[in-house]
């Protein structure tokens, strides 16, 4: 016999599909949480990036660093977003709570992303770098032409295969932090609540993209704004799409 308290079952991932018009909500949404405390979201902001950036530039492993340590810092953006929605004081050290729990399937997060990377990147090569190369080695308008219809056709692959990832990596971090999901089971949940909602999700892209531009202008300045509303957005869409959380 069960005793009591019952425990509630773990989260399974459920979510939900809703309308396309959403993507708009999320994003005002969004400001309205970066509105909070614009000063915190910009400091934050400023961390990250000097991170990111600092860890690019050491040779050879930097970049591998970045990569893998970006979901934990993306967890830590998702948290400040709920401090933000709670109403709770926001904090700069809240940018590092994923290195203090679920640190370990964060950076799983960021290994089998990684790993996903690479094999689009050997599959590419592999379908279509030879051409590329022999189309530059002819040293003719022809060969020329090949290389970039092979460069062309490249850069269509990959997005095609970068696609399914993205959908898959999307709200991974918001699952594995909050949620205490493994990482195989997060990607999962991330995938099928993407396949779910790919309209509102291909409006959101396109907006973001228009915004990115914009953002861009003064001297990308702009991304000190977009990058804390961009996560707030994408908090708000997890808590929009997934049930039970």
């Amino acid at each position: 016999m069960d005793t009591f308290p019952i425990q509630a079952p773990a989260f399974n991932g459920n979510s939900r599909a809703v309308p396309a018009g959403n993507a708009i909500e999320w994003l005002k949404q969004g400001w309205a949480l970066f509105i909070v405390n614009p000063g915190l979201w910009v400091a934050l902001t400023v961390v990250l990036l000097v991170v990111l950036v600092g860890l690019n530039v050491v040779p050879l492993i930097g970049s591998l660093a970045a990569n893998l340590l970006m979901p934990l810092f993306s967890a830590g953006m998702l948290l400040s977003c709920q401090k933000a929605a709670s109403g709770e004081t926001l904090d700069i050290s809240d940018l590092f709570a994923g290195f203090k729990q679920n640190t370990g399937n964060l950076v799983m997060l960021g290994v089998i992303y990684m790993i996903a990377m690479l094999i689009i990147f050997v599959i590419v090569f592999v379908l279509v770098g030879g051409g590329m190369a022999g189309g530059a080695m002819m040293g003719r308008a022809a060969g020329f032409g090949l290389a970039f219809g092979g460069m062309l056709l490249a850069m269509l692959l990959s997005l095609a295969l970068m696609v399914p990832l993205l959908m898959a990596v999307w709200f991974a971090p918001a699952l594995v932090f909050f949620n205490n999901m493994p990482p195989q089971d997060a990607l999962k949940a991330s995938f099928n609540a993407s396949l779910k909602n790919t309209l509102p999700l291909l409006v959101y892209g396109v907006i973001v993209l228009a915004l990115s531009f914009f953002a861009a202008l003064p001297v990308f300045l702009g991304f000190l704004v977009l990058i804390p509303v961009l996560f707030g957005s994408l908090y708000v869409s997890y808590r929009d799409i997934f049930v039970a959380v």
